[in-house]
């Protein structure tokens, strides 16, 4: 019992210092205790599925992890290119739905699983710091960028990934010509997440990081019973309970984006349904109210849970085709050749 008190003691002790031991000991709980340590670069690169990353589209961050990467292409010259970022313990390939109906469209869609996720490098859910998500998104953009130069290029992203999207869109918001996000993570779910809770998180964080905490409820993923079934079947998605410190970068992140709310100024489309229990729909409409853009849009889908692609048929169908079109407003009209 005294050794229990001395722990909580120590973590609240812990909470209340500078940033800058914070860091140090994120840091320290991150590489011994959690295992996200910095990859030999001599060894033979597998994915966690045992498949040579040689064999695999992929990218290496600046941690030397190698990421998974999905591309889809359009028969003809693209438009503009639209980067999906995929929500937590899911996995890019869950976006095919999405990238055809935009490849339809002469987009190039691109995506990787993030680290810890899918097909990519990393101990599950498991990241030093929620910045990681971000920087590695700016990699790949630039990666694109050099690839495809002059095209616009447009963010999606959902739930967690929606997260990644505005804080990626909020440091280099000259790179994008709009952003999407369906039911993202602006606000936690204020049911799951009261103050007792949060604070517990905060105190866990500093004695046991890799403590599991609830999974995520496939349930609340979609009214469409098809669509959860293939959630639970998926081996590529994360099933287990969410680590203490994933669960405070989450937080953390949701703090960093009602900072932000106030200063965004770019084009971005919000679609939330209003029976969606995993992102609470207040934050969209946080985001919709404060934001200073003056190219913004706020559409509710009545009834609708969370991943709103994944929904019943006619209604994904209409998210599809509302993205679509919302996008392809927004690429600019190409400059007519010289006769």
């Amino acid at each position: 019992m005294n050794a229990a008190l001395s722990c909580l003691l120590f973590a609240v002790i812990a909470y209340m210092y500078s940033d800058d031991l914070l860091s140090a000991l994120r840091g320290y709980v991150a590489e011994r205790i959690l295992g996200a340590k910095m990859p030999d670069p001599g060894e033979d690169r597998r994915s966690p599925q045992g498949v040579p990353y040689s064999d695999l589209r992929h990218f290496v961050n600046a941690d030397g992890q190698h990421l998974f990467c999905r591309y889809w292409e359009p028969e003809g010259p693209p438009r503009a290119l639209v980067f999906v970022v995929h929500g937590a313990a899911e996995h890019c390939g869950s976006y095919d739905d999405v990238a055809q109906t935009l490849m339809k469209r002469n987009l190039l869609v691109f995506a990787h699983d993030h680290v810890g996720h899918g097909k990519s490098e990393g101990k599950r859910l498991v990241v030093r710091d929620f910045q990681v998500y971000i920087r590695d998104a700016t990699q790949h953009v630039a990666i694109m960028k050099k690839r495809y130069p002059g095209l616009p290029i447009f963010l999606l992203g959902h739930s967690m990934g929606g997260a990644i999207s505005i804080l990626t869109a909020c440091e280099q918001p000259e790179d994008f010509a709009g952003v999407v996000l369906i039911a993202p993570l602006v606000q936690t779910n204020p049911e799951s997440a009261t103050p007792f809770k949060v604070f517990l998180a905060k105190c866990l964080f500093h004695i046991l990081p890799s403590l599991p905490l609830g999974s995520l409820d496939s349930k609340w993923v979609s009214r469409n019973m098809k669509q959860v079934e293939a959630y639970d079947n998926d081996e590529l998605v994360y099933r287990g309970g969410l680590p203490v410190s994933f669960v405070m970068h989450i937080l953390n992140a949701t703090e960093r984006i009602n900072k932000a709310i106030p200063t965004i100024k770019w084009p971005f489309l919000l679609l939330h349904g209003d029976h969606d229990k995993l992102c609470d729909i207040g934050g969209s409409q946080i985001m919709y109210e404060k934001a200073l853009s003056t190219d913004k849009k706020l559409k509710v889908f009545d009834g609708a849970y969370h991943a709103l692609h994944h929904e019943l048929p006619e209604l994904a169908d209409l998210v599809l085709k509302e993205i679509g079109i919302w996008v392809e407003e927004r690429i600019p009209p190409q400059p007519l050749a010289d006769s």
